[in-house]
């Protein structure tokens, strides 16, 4: 699948700040990038460096004023898809020393305080098939409401409050798998079918000896999301992080078939 991207940010910035912008897709074999351009406005600093586990990369800007960026590029998504619920969990003594991390608590995702969640309502499944009963059961009980989360929500708060958006249902799913010993990361996505078109945010799990993308939201497939970056949570892939005051002026995101 071909997907045509264009993602349009302009800030306001009252004193000399210092950002990091992570928009761009990435350069994956599971996804071939063309015809990317970044085009930058108002800053007097730039600078590039790599994305966490070396996916995507991150835009170190200086700027005062107005900041305006804009991407566009196309995507050929050519990842391989497999049966979520058919993939096997390998116990943390066999799983690639790059994964461990991904089973510990992050700022976001306390996936020590899920164990006996995960145990009592999803500990007769394992693997894939505990992943997707995960994936439904945050689907059917937390309920899509833009507006109903902040930049301090975590995946307790949302457990809690049954309410989020993308970057909530991602991040509870992602705590469920690490309770279960299954490693699972935060994604930045560009992703085709969303509603309202803004970034997305959806889970990795590794199953099966890979990384396989699952969205909570099920508004989002696997053959049509093109990753932006990956971390333990929001913290490390924020498409716009601020050391200092920013206000949004406008912001859109279009991502469509081509």
């Amino acid at each position: 699948m071909v997907l045509q991207i264009h993602a349009s940010l302009e800030y306001d910035l009252p004193t000399t700040t210092d950002l990091v912008l992570q928009v761009e897709a990435a350069h994956l074999p599971e996804q071939v990038v063309s015809n990317a351009v970044l085009d930058l406005a108002g800053h007097s600093h730039f600078a590039r460096g790599p994305g966490e586990d070396g996916i995507g990369e991150r835009v170190i800007l200086r700027a005062a004023g107005r900041l305006s960026a804009t991407y566009a590029a196309t995507v050929a998504i050519e990842r391989q898809l497999a049966d979520l619920e058919a993939l096997e969990a390998l116990p943390p003594h066999l799983l690639p020393a790059e994964t461990i991390g991904f089973l510990f608590d992050s700022p976001y995702c306390p996936a020590s305080r899920f164990r006996a969640v995960v145990a009592a309502e999803f500990g007769h499944l394992g693997g894939g098939a505990q992943v997707a009963a995960m994936r439904d059961f945050v689907a059917r009980t937390i309920a899509y409401v833009p507006g109903s989360s902040d930049g301090r929500t975590t995946a307790l708060d949302t457990y809690l409050a049954r309410a989020g958006v993308c970057r909530d249902f991602a991040h509870l799913l992602v705590t469920l798998a690490r309770a279960a010993e299954i490693p699972a990361r935060f994604a930045s996505v560009y992703a085709l079918g969303v509603e309202p078109q803004d970034f997305h945010a959806v889970a990795e799990v590794f199953l099966g000896g890979a990384w396989h993308l699952v969205d909570a939201t099920g508004m989002a497939e696997a053959a049509g999301i093109a990753k932006i970056g990956v971390g333990r949570d929001a913290t490390d892939v924020a498409f716009l992080t601020s050391f200092g005051p920013v206000t949004m002026v406008s912001q859109s995101v279009s991502v469509t078939r081509g």
